[in-house]
């Protein structure tokens, strides 16, 4: 399956194609049903985040497998998400987390944004009293001991612009290794792509459908006019073609899906081939970012008073 990893700037090699854990209602037979489902069909990716809640389902179900040899743990690759209220410790954070998924390390952790928030918020929508102002000088020092104490084998960001990014390489002795950011036809991230590729950062998508699942997401790429004649070009599916743009643009996709016909039908995105004129027709599409963090946005407590503050204008 090596062709079907990409090699990180920190050593390792990464499946491309990951299993996103968000749902809600966040139920765990189901997400255990799914992670079992998946990794008969080969999936080796799994991508979990404590604002979440899937991480005991996903430990859990992963260790089973191991235990039961389906797969042994070097053979799976883990990554979780640091969220705004423990970036005052992200060391404590990660043990907490490690304790949750009954897992010794993970391969992966990230910042999930670029946000920080008082110790007690455990809300996906934080309260307007629980910002508090961001120091990713010290985030990022404690994300760096978590490499060194071995509770995770890389680290990286999430949800940065490149300007962030920038900021954040000024002052790291460990680079990211990983920006996880939404990706997808219809949000192309060029310029991002560009700049994480000049410093050796991997861009993995999330929601590299638009979240059709989701409350916030939208099925308005994989229903595109362009999309839909590319597919019915190939043969293949409108998911297939959006999946392997962001494949041949270098990037992981980190799919959310429970399906057992959905599940088979993107780990086939791997299969699919597009060529110059698909490419081309992508790149005239609109551009309309789905996932834009209003949430995080205030004018009182929140370092980002505006949405365009918040993506320094990569919006």
């Amino acid at each position: 399956m090596m062709n079907n990893e990409v090699r990180l700037n920190c050593g390792i090699n990464m499946p491309v194609l990951g299993l996103g854990t968000y749902s809600y209602p966040n139920d765990r037979q189901t997400t255990e049903l799914a992670i079992d489902m998946a990794l008969k069909m080969g999936y080796r990716h799994f991508d979990t985040a404590k604002i979440y809640g899937s991480e005991p389902a996903v430990g859990h179900a992963l260790t089973e497998a191991i235990l039961d040899q389906t797969v042994d743990r070097e053979g799976i690759f883990v990554t979780s998400k640091l969220w705004g209220s423990d970036h005052h410790d992200p060391v404590s954070a990660l043990r907490q987390t490690l304790k949750n998924m009954g897992m010794e390390y993970l391969d992966m952790y990230l910042v999930h944004w670029p946000v920080k928030l008082k110790p007690w918020n455990y809300s996906a929508v934080p309260p307007e009293d629980d910002f508090e102002p961001l120091d990713l000088e010290s985030t990022w020092a404690g994300m760096e001991k978590c490499v060194d104490l071995g509770l995770c084998r890389c680290i990286g960001v999430s949800n940065f612009s490149s300007k962030k990014i920038q900021s954040l390489l000024d002052f790291a002795s460990v680079p990211p290794v990983v920006n996880q950011v939404e990706m997808h036809p219809m949000w192309r991230q060029r310029k991002l792509r560009d700049f994480c590729a000049d410093y050796k950062i991997h861009v993995s998508a999330y929601s590299p459908l638009g979240g059709p699942g989701n409350a916030w997401g939208t099925t308005a790429v994989v229903e595109n006019p362009i999309i839909q004649s590319i597919s019915r070009k190939h043969k293949t599916t409108p998911a297939q073609v959006a999946l392997q743009w962001g494949l041949s643009k270098g990037s992981s996709m980190i799919v959310k899906s429970f399906n057992q016909k959905r599940l088979k039908e993107n780990m086939e995105a791997l299969n699919v081939k597009l060529d110059d004129q698909d490419l081309t027709d992508i790149e005239k599409l609109e551009e309309w970012k789905i996932m834009r963090g209003e949430f995080l946005v205030n004018d009182s407590t929140s370092p980002y008073k505006t949405i365009e503050d918040l993506w320094d204008g990569e919006i």
